[in-house]
């Protein structure tokens, strides 16, 4: 019976459990009110094959999850098309884009390389992220803020330092570093030089005190005496200060000149509208009795150290002249001459003036082969009475102009004595075209004498305004040159003060976070480190490459490293140059926060 009943029991469990029978299903499975045998609460085996979850955010042209139609046929673990999630943070940044695809990727972009291509998507979706770095214009929306460049660019380094040229000097490894810090020994002295007659003054001086707004007069004659040859009237050059602007000025003082007529003194306001590099710029006139008498004042800009062409060709000590014999004046300082001038009275008989008077003794060299008139308004006022036109004053201009020319050529300032003997010396030694402009000038008695004017003569020398506007052009990029050195001793100076102000203050020597036991500690040994060296024997270290060096990597905040040693020799630090640039420029700006405070 037994066996029988067990028989019995394995056929009624071997037909239970088909391949019909449902999956196990836990209970805790059942949900809604869902049994848990029931088909639909069960998950079916052709999930295995689903694609990994993905948030829902859809392509552009899919509808959304609230207006989507129900399929009755779809399994229930089936969702819509998604992009995988990215970083928003992270777009790739398209250049160029193309029924939504993108064609061109910001090669820069860590993400670029993992991004699928459905990023084009959801860059289409999202506000686009700008990359304020970045050279591509497109990123800038369409606006054209930088050229657009395909290489990186990297932003400008001011502390990096790149002599400009150009170059001429073929120096040392040794000496080009501190020759290229400093601008030339010839320029430096002249420039202080200058500077040196612009502060001079007269001590126990007999001259007034102030004249009108102008003080601290020093007389600027080489000679004390009286010529009045050229104006008509004794006159006399000072070097003043105006107390309006603290600027220095030239005063030329007519002795003796008496004011009859207002209006004589008119024609100076159109001087003072004359602006030229070749005319010595008038500044103002009046009359002044602080002397004594009656005197004309005229003002005029001030240019130290400058001499008259006088002074320059025909002195003993000049430079073209000798005790023994003349020395010619080379052609090319004599083109300089003309052009120069020609620039001067092109300027001023377009104003509807002249000048008048262009003596040798009233040209100022005010630097090497610089000319620039001088004195060109006097006669406007001395002679107002004079009725002369203004059209044979400009005549004037050019025959003085050629006497002139001639004058220093021949090194005689007496030419007008003996003109055709001047004329065959001078045509003797220069070329044809420089005899051909002078004689022009000098010419009076021509036909064409009515057309003649200071633009037929610019025409004629056009070459030599070439030549002349060439050298300008040098002399233009060696200043440039000089000036980019002195650009660099800016930048170190201004890092050898931030420096002093934050060693060693006094108002901070107890306070631990400022003094030798403080972070600031190294500061102070990098001082010694640079500037107080010595050798074996003790002796100062002074080592102008060493000192540039260590500023320009301190300035540069570079990561080469070294050794700090205090002076008793028992601390030292290791550190590199971005710590110590760090650490100044903590340590300055909570000096400005400090000072800011105190206001």
């Amino acid at each position: 019976m037994k066996t029988k009943d067990v028989r019995s029991t394995m056929m009624r469990l071997k037909k239970r459990l088909t391949v019909d029978s449902p999956s196990f299903t836990p209970s805790t499975l059942a949900s809604n009110g869902v049994k848990s045998g029931s088909k639909s609460a069960g998950i079916s085996p052709k999930a295995a094959s689903a694609a990994p979850f993905k948030p829902k955010g859809l392509t552009p042209g899919t509808a959304s999850p609230q207006t989507k139609q129900y399929n009755p046929t779809a399994p229930d673990w089936a969702a819509p098309e998604t992009q995988e999630f990215l970083p928003q943070t992270y777009h790739t940044m398209p250049t160029g884009e193309s029924n939504g695809a993108i064609t061109t990727a910001n090669p820069y972009d860590p993400f670029t390389a993992a991004a699928p291509s459905l990023a084009a998507a959801n860059h289409a979706t999202h506000q686009s992220q700008v990359n304020p770095y970045t050279q591509d214009t497109n990123n800038m929306g369409g606006a054209s803020y930088y050229q657009g460049q395909n290489n990186f660019a990297q932003p400008l380094q001011y502390h990096l330092y790149a002599p400009l040229g150009p170059h001429r000097e073929n120096l040392l490894p040794y000496q080009r570093a501190a020759h290229d810090f400093f601008i030339s020994d010839g320029l430096r002295e002249e420039l202080q030089r200058k500077s040196a007659a612009t502060l001079q003054t007269l001590p126990n001086s007999t001259l007034p005190a102030q004249i009108d707004h102008f003080h601290s007069l020093v007389p600027l004659d080489t000679s004390n005496q009286k010529n009045a040859a050229l104006f008509g009237y004794p006159s006399w050059v000072y070097k003043a200060v105006s107390s309006k602007d603290g600027n220095t000025y030239a005063l030329r003082r007519l002795e003796g000149y008496r004011l009859t007529n207002e209006k004589a003194i008119r024609p100076v306001q159109g001087w003072k509208r004359v602006n030229n590099g070749s005319v010595v710029t008038i500044i103002d006139a009046f009359t002044n009795r602080s002397f004594g008498d009656s005197s004309l004042i005229f003002i005029t800009d001030y240019h130290p150290l400058s001499k008259t062409l006088a002074e320059h060709h025909f002195t003993p000590q000049s430079r073209y002249q000798t005790r023994a014999l003349s020395v010619m004046v080379p052609e090319q300082v004599l083109w300089s001459y003309v052009v120069q001038i020609a620039n001067a009275l092109k300027v001023i008989h377009l104003a509807g003036l002249a000048a008048r008077i262009i003596d040798p003794t009233k040209v100022l060299l005010t630097s090497k082969n610089r000319i620039r008139l001088n004195a060109c308004a006097i006669l406007d006022v001395v002679q107002f009475d004079a009725q002369r036109t203004m059209i044979d004053l400009q005549r004037e201009d050019l025959l003085q102009f050629g006497r002139l020319l001639l004058a220093i050529g021949t090194s005689n300032p007496s030419v007008i004595h003996n003109l055709p003997k001047a004329m065959e010396q001078f045509a003797r030694s220069y070329s044809q075209s420089l005899k051909e402009s002078v004689f022009w000038l000098l010419d009076v008695t021509s036909p064409q004498q009515q057309t003649k004017s200071i633009d037929v003569l610019i025409s004629g020398i056009s070459s030599q305004i070439v030549a002349t506007f060439d050298s300008t052009l040098h002399l233009d990029d060696q200043l440039n040159t000089e000036l980019n050195r002195e650009l660099e001793n800016s930048r170190i100076l201004r890092l050898v003060m931030k420096l002093n102000f934050i060693n060693e203050r006094p108002d901070h020597e107890h306070d631990r976070q400022w003094s030798e036991n403080g972070e600031r500690y190294y500061l102070k040994l990098f001082r010694d480190y640079v500037f107080h060296q010595v050798d074996a024997q003790g002796n100062p270290v002074m080592d102008l490459a060493h000192v540039l060096g260590c500023l320009n990597k301190l300035d540069a905040g570079l990561e080469e490293k070294i050794m700090l040693t205090s002076r008793d020799e028992q601390t030292c630090f290791v550190v590199t140059y971005r710590e110590l640039k760090r650490g100044v420029e903590s340590a300055f700006q909570e000096l400005m926060k400090s000072a800011r405070r105190a206001m």
